[in-house]
C-alpha cells in the first residue's frame, strides 16, 4: 500500500473518531467499517495482552490451547520445561495449520502436510525432502508473548515489546491468590458465535442500566444494578450493612471489600494501567455464591476458609471478565471474528479436585452465568441490528448507570488514534 494511501486511511480514520459526539454513542460506521475493523486488529487485538485460558487447561508438558484473533490462528504450549510459550499456528514450510483443537497434547508438532516437525520449544527439528543446506534455525516457529498470573494466561501478539504486564501483576495477583485458579479445574466449557461487533459486547457489560428487567437472578444476588438515581435510604443502608458485615468477617481470613459504592466498580480507566482491574463485592443478604439460590454448591475453592467471601470480579481489556464465588469461578473470553461476529468462550471452574457428580453438580453451578450471558448475547444481537439501520444515529449515555460505557468508548478511541502503549520493535521466530 502507498504512503498516500495509508495517509488518506489514516485522515478517514481520525475523522470518524472526531465525528463521535462526547457523552454519547458510537456513530454507525465506527461499528461497521472494514477500515476501523482493521485498525481495531492492528492496535488493540494485535497489541494488547489476550487473556487465552487458565493454567490448568494445559498443565503438562506437550498440552496446548489454541485460540484466533480474526484470522491468526495462535497455538500456545506448555514446554518440556513447564513453560508456556505462544506461536503462530501455522507451518514454516507452506502455511498449513498445524494444530486444529481448542485443547490437545502433542510430543512434537507435525505438521500434517509434509510432516515438517517442531520442538515443543519451536524450533525446527525436521523437514524430510529437504537440502541439507536448509537453515532450520530461520525455520522456526514465529513467537508471541506469554504471562501466567494466578492461574491466568495472557498472549500479546505484539511485534515488539508488548504492554508492561507487571503492574497487571501487582495489582492483581493478591486479589487472585485466594480463588486459587493455579489448582482449579474445567468443570464446562460453552462456546458461542454472537452475531454483534466486539464493542457492543462490551458497551453491554460495562453498565447494569438493563438488568433490572434483562437480569432477573442477577439483581438478587448483586447491588450494582443501583446508582445514585435509585438508590434509596434503605438501599444504601442494606449496602453499607452487607460491606460492614463482610469487612468485619473476612478480615481474619486477609479478605477485604474493595468496592462499597452503588454502581459498578468504575473501568476501564486511561492510560497505561487502565486495561485490567480486580475487585472483591459484597453479595446481597443470604447469597455467599452466584447460583439460582446464593447456596454454596461446590467445594471451597483456593483458600478460602468460609463461603462468605462475596465475589471476586475482574476485567482486563479487551477481552476477559470473571466472576468468582467462593466454589466456582465464570470466565469470559471475547475474540473478534469480523465486525459483526465475535466468539466467546465461558468457562466454568472449580477446586481441583472436586469431582462431578460427588462434589458438585453442573446444573447447579452453571444456570446463573448461563442465564446471565445468553440474555447479554442476546441483547447484543439485537444492538448489531439496529446500529446497522442506515438510519441510526446514535443517543446520549446516562451519567448515572452508562458512565462506564462512556469510559470504555473513550479508551477504544484512544486506543485506535494511537494514544496507547503498543511496541514499534520488528518481531520473528523464537
Amino acid at each position: 500500500m502507498s504512503s498516500g494511501i495509508e495517509g488518506d486511511c489514516h485522515r478517514q480514520l481520525m475523522e470518524l473518531i472526531a465525528s463521535r459526539q462526547p457523552g454519547w454513542g458510537l456513530p454507525r460506521e465506527l461499528y461497521l467499517q472494514d477500515l476501523v475493523y482493521e485498525s481495531e486488529l492492528e492496535r488493540i487485538w494485535r497489541e494488547d495482552w489476550l487473556l487465552v485460558g487458565h493454567t490448568c487447561e494445559f498443565p503438562e508438558p506437550g498440552d496446548y490451547l489454541t485460540f484466533s484473533v480474526d484470522q491468526d490462528s495462535i497455538v500456545v504450549i506448555r514446554g518440556d520445561d513447564s513453560v508456556a510459550r505462544a506461536f503462530y499456528n501455522f507451518c514454516r514450510h507452506r502455511g498449513t495449520l498445524l494444530c486444529d483443537q481448542a485443547t490437545g497434547h502433542v510430543g512434537r508438532v507435525v505438521c500434517p502436510y509434509h510432516q515438517w516437525t517442531f520442538a515443543r520449544d519451536g524450533h525446527l527439528v525436521s523437514c524430510r525432502g529437504m537440502h541439507d543446506d536448509v537453515d532450520r534455525g530461520e525455520l522456526s516457529l514465529l513467537s508471541a508473548h506469554v504471562q501466567e498470573v494466578e492461574g491466568l494466561v495472557f498472549v500479546s501478539l505484539a511485534k515488539g515489546q508488548p504492554p508492561d504486564f507487571e503492574p497487571m501483576r501487582i495489582a492483581c495477583g493478591p486479589l487472585l491468590k485466594p480463588q486459587g485458579f493455579s489448582r482449579a479445574k474445567v468443570a464446562k466449557v460453552v462456546e458461542y458465535e454472537v452475531p454483534a461487533n466486539w464493542k457492543i459486547v462490551w458497551e453491554n457489560n460495562r453498565e447494569c442500566y438493563h438488568c433490572n428487567v434483562g437480569h432477573p437472578q442477577y439483581i438478587r444476588a448483586n447491588f450494582d444494578h443501583y446508582n445514585a438515581d435509585d438508590a434509596t435510604p434503605a438501599i444504601r443502608q442494606r449496602i453499607a450493612d452487607a460491606v460492614a458485615r463482610s469487612e468485619t468477617k473476612w478480615a481474619a481470613a486477609g479478605l477485604a471489600v474493595s468496592h462499597t459504592q452503588t454502581g459498578m466498580c468504575p473501568f476501564p480507566s486511561p492510560g497505561p494501567h487502565g486495561w485490567f482491574a480486580a475487585n472483591r463485592t459484597a453479595l446481597t443478604e443470604g447469597y455467599v455464591s452466584e447460583t439460582m439460590d446464593g447456596k454454596q454448591k461446590a467445594p471451597l475453592m483456593g483458600d478460602y476458609p468460609d463461603a462468605d467471601v462475596g465475589t471476586l470480579r475482574i476485567r482486563t481489556m479487551p477481552n476477559f471478565w470473571n466472576h468468582s464465588s467462593c466454589d466456582h469461578g465464570v470466565s469470559t473470553r471475547l475474540l473478534p471474528a469480523g465486525k459483526s461476529q465475535t466468539n466467546i468462550r465461558v468457562t466454568w471452574l472449580v477446586e481441583g479436585n472436586a469431582q462431578e457428580g460427588h462434589d458438585y453438580q453442573l446444573a447447579d453451578i452453571m444456570p446463573f452465568w448461563q442465564l446471565t450471558s445468553e440474555q447479554d448475547w442476546e441483547l447484543c444481537r439485537k444492538v448489531q441490528q439496529g446500529v446497522s439501520s442506515s438510519r441510526y444515529r446514535p443517543g446520549p449515555f446516562s451519567t448515572y448507570k452508562e458512565y462506564n460505557v462512556d469510559a470504555f468508548v473513550t479508551w477504544c478511541l484512544q486506543r485506535l488514534a494511537g494514544d496507547g502503549t503498543g511496541g514499534e520493535q520488528q518481531g520473528g521466530a523464537i
